[in-house]
């Protein structure tokens, strides 16, 4: 059986009190395209083998699976205060979760998205964040630092690091799609890079999000440096298996929790 393989941050690791976890796809019981530690309930994958991916997933964290709490993720800014878990099938919509409720664990799924995992150690807060472009644009990882704020953070004291997604160098996008970006701000070009194709780009998601987060005025971030697409053995992919003809894909667990 292969042993998880989670990464953890140097960011987010010295801090007391809290802990926290960005889970490769090994180590879990799923067959097939989910191979093995895939933790998606929106996936196709029989339900028993997600359930115990994620006991497996919450053991490393010394909670059970029953302290996990995720979300129904829309690609929104939206965030929620979880002061218990809700039931897996009234997981309410959203993008991001803060919390300072010791003794659960919020969960982001991922399959090229970026988890962004956040940490106010001092006040004991924390927050997890699910972004892709679209929550990313829209300040999906801003709007969990003000609601981390709102519990008693002080967004000088925050520390975050931006787990495994796709890397610039995976995700070429198509000519229309710079636009949000640079209406909010010409600067943003910064964040994207001449495809082989002619008209297309290739944008950095991770690096897109630090200085969002930078911008803001927290204590510190740091980026996981992995690439999601091109790391078939460690990592679940929606866009790889897009190009490779796929109809489903396993998906990704990070997550952080304040000890209880």
């Amino acid at each position: 059986m292969t042993a998880l393989s989670p990464l953890q941050s140097p960011t987010l690791a010295p801090l007391s009190g809290v802990r926290h976890a960005f889970y490769t796809r090994r180590g879990g019981v799923s067959e097939g395209i989910y191979d093995s530690l895939n933790c998606g309930l929106g996936s196709g994958d029989a339900r028993e083998a997600v359930i115990e991916n994620r006991r497996r997933a919450m053991a490393f964290l010394e909670l059970p699976e029953e302290a996990l709490a995720t979300n129904f993720q829309i690609h929104s800014p939206d965030v929620v205060v979880v002061d218990k878990v809700w039931p897996r099938d009234e997981r309410p919509r959203a993008d991001a979760m803060v919390t300072r409720t010791p003794g659960m664990a919020l969960g982001i799924l991922t399959a090229d998205c970026a988890p962004i995992l956040f940490a106010d150690e001092s006040a004991r807060v924390i927050g997890a964040a699910h972004a892709g472009w679209r929550g990313a644009v829209t300040g999906v990882a801003e709007a969990t630092v003000a609601a981390m704020a709102k519990l008693g953070a002080d967004v000088r004291r925050v520390r975050a690091a931006i787990g495994p997604c796709i890397a610039q160098a995976s995700y070429e996008v198509g000519p229309e799609f710079p636009r949000p970006f640079l209406e909010q701000d010409k600067g943003q070009e910064r964040f994207f890079r001449p495809s082989r194709r002619s008209g297309h780009f290739m944008f950095d998601l991770a690096g897109y999000l630090r200085a969002r987060l930078q911008a803001i005025g927290i204590a510190g971030i740091e980026i996981v440096p992995r690439d999601t697409c091109a790391e078939d053995d460690a990592f679940f992919s929606y866009r790889r298996t897009t190009l490779e003809g796929g109809k489903d894909y396993g998906r990704g667990l990070s997550a952080i929790a304040l000890d209880g």
